[in-house]
């Protein structure tokens, strides 16, 4: 897990710690570890006691945000740190309108993805 830094903190709107996550997906804590472990989800320490949270953008309702962890797969395997990952999602891209995370909830997950597949060219 990364610690991040304030400008990654300032991107990410709101955070969701991984007990919060397990209730909003109906499922145990354990759960949400695995999917971290698995790269399904991007946790990171913030905070004072350094806990492990989440960006609260990746959950939509009961379930993790459409095409979330396959964008995830791409810019891992483009060499992508968490912190440029997190940093990527949720930077506004005027070509989109709006930040790749934005466009991911509303289901425009393919024009996330091609961008994405871009950065390794």
């Amino acid at each position: 897990m990364t610690e991040i830094d304030a400008k990654i903190d300032a991107l990410v709107p709101a955070w969701l710690t991984l007990p919060d996550i397990a209730e909003k997906l109906g499922v145990e804590v354990t759960r949400v570890r695995q999917l971290v472990k698995e790269g399904q989800l991007i946790a990171v320490r913030r905070g004072e006691n350094r806990a492990l949270h989440v960006p609260a953008a990746f959950i939509d309702g009961d379930k993790v945000v459409k095409g979330l962890t396959g964008t995830l797969t791409l810019l891992r395997d483009d060499g992508f740190t968490v912190e440029e990952m997190l940093e990527w999602l949720f930077t506004p891209d005027p070509t989109l309108p709006g930040t790749p995370v934005q466009a991911l909830s509303e289901n425009r997950g393919t024009e996330v993805k091609r961008r994405a597949q871009a950065l390794a060219v």
